[in-house]
This record gives C-alpha cells, structure tokens and sequence, in this order.
C-alpha cells in the first residue's frame, strides 16, 4: 500500500525553499528571466542558467535537472509546462509533472517544492493552474519515491486558488 502524497502551499520565493529539488517553470530556451526561475538564478546563481541553457532547447511538456548553486536545494528541475506558443494545455502540466518526478529516484528525491507552473507565463489562469498541477502531482507521485510536496506561489491569488484547488481535490478523493 502506498502512503498518499504531503501537498502544501506556502507563499514566497520558491528559491528560500530547504527542500531535495526545486521544480520551477521554463520556457523551451531554458534561460531563467521571468517569475519563481529569475528569483531561482538571483539566489543561486548564474551558473543554474548557463547549465539549464546547455541541455536546451527542449520541448514543452519536458525538464532538464542543474545543480542548486547556492541554494538549500541540491537540484533545480527546469520543467516546460507553457510553451512560446503560450497554449493553456493542462496535458503539458501533466506531462512536465510526469518528467520532473521521474527523476526523484535516480537523485533520491524526498521532498521538493514546484512553483505554481502555467500561471508563470500567464497561459493558465490561477485557478486553472492550481486545478491541473494538484491533480498532476496527485497522479505523478505514485511509484515515486517523493513523500511531501510544497506548491509555492508568489502571489495571494494564487495561494488562495492552490488551497481550494487542494481543497477540491481532497473532497473528491474521499
């Protein structure tokens, strides 16, 4: 029998985070610009990027895994749930989510905290993203070796759409 999955939220920069893996949004390029990916590179390092950057381009619905700089976190998992195409399709969700916990057992992954992926880029509504990411996660985790999860956002719109998102989530489940 599997023991469920923790899911929190907690607002803030993802990079304070002192978890195994950050899991934050990307674009296909990989370079660390914009939202929970800039704060990321702030904290830890140019050298997140020029390693993301080297293993892209990738494609949407894919990750690349740097080391953590010199954040708390040993690992970085650079996830495309939103393309240039900026097309709101919760399968890329899914699928970056499927990827990015396919790397927990090699790298021994336990507890990581994922940004709010979608609503980075603007593709995905808040809610929408909360919606697509806890189910993905929910259905992801199980056969991982991950045990808690942190979904970390930086704004109180999102906060608030993430504990209702979990909140439904946990409703349906029973």
């Amino acid at each position: 029998m599997t023991t469920p999955i923790e899911i929190d939220v907690w607002q803030g920069e993802i990079a304070e985070l002192e978890v195994d893996a950050l899991v934050v949004g990307a674009s296909e390029s990989l370079f660390m610009t914009g939202g929970q990916a800039a704060s990321v590179k702030r904290r830890g390092g140019d050298e997140i990027e020029r390693a993301a950057v080297q293993q892209g381009p990738i494609a949407p619905g894919s990750v690349v895994v740097t080391a953590g700089g010199r954040l708390a976190a040993p690992y970085v998992i650079h996830a495309v749930a939103v393309g240039h195409d900026r097309v709101a399709d919760p399968e890329r969700i899914s699928s970056a989510i499927r990827a990015a916990f396919a790397v927990a057992g090699p790298l021994q992954l336990r507890r990581i905290a994922i940004g709010l992926l979608g609503a980075e880029h603007g593709a995905f509504a808040p809610d929408d993203a909360a919606t697509a990411l806890v189910a993905a996660i929910e259905s992801a985790a199980t056969g991982t070796p991950i045990e808690s999860v942190v979904i970390a956002t930086a704004h109180p719109n999102e906060t608030h759409a993430v504990g209702e998102a979990l909140a439904r989530h946990h409703a349906t489940a029973r």
